[in-house]
């Protein structure tokens, strides 16, 4: 059996963590299926999926400051030149963490450690509401 339901989140951009472990739980428990694999896919070009511990000090600090190392907001991006925006950072961070996850799932819950939580992080540069695709694979 294949399921297919979307989540919206309300993001403000700005390398914003949003932790989206709850909802993606509820989606798989709900779906009449046991066993088997959600994979969760955000739409758009400048935000991804990870999984992490969802805590202050990663969520409102560590993972900016990272991805500010790798690529800065105020580098030169020629995506920039292209479209004359101002997001070419968020582009290239998104790509680097990607825009999908896979996680399986057993007896209707999601196979999670302990202290991991499924997290969206929206690079871009101001407020969307993002689509989260989940699909649910299983019997």
């Amino acid at each position: 059996m294949v399921r297919t339901e979307r989540l919206q989140v309300q993001t403000r951009g700005d390398s914003q963590v949003v932790n989206i472990t709850d909802a993606a739980a509820s989606l798989v428990a709900g779906c009449g299926v046991t066993a088997g694999v959600a994979t969760l896919f955000v739409v758009g070009s400048t935000a991804g999926l990870t999984t992490t511990e969802y805590e202050p000090g990663l969520a409102d600090h560590d993972l900016k400051a990272a991805f500010e190392r790798i690529a800065p907001e105020d580098g030169r991006y020629e995506h920039e030149n292209t479209w004359h925006d101002d997001n070419g950072h968020s582009h290239v961070r998104a790509s680097l963490l990607g825009p999908s996850l896979s996680i399986p799932f057993v007896d209707g819950r999601l196979t999670l450690g302990t202290w991991q939580q499924i997290i969206l992080i929206d690079f871009d540069t101001r407020s969307r509401t993002r689509t989260v695709v989940c699909q649910i694979m299983g019997d």
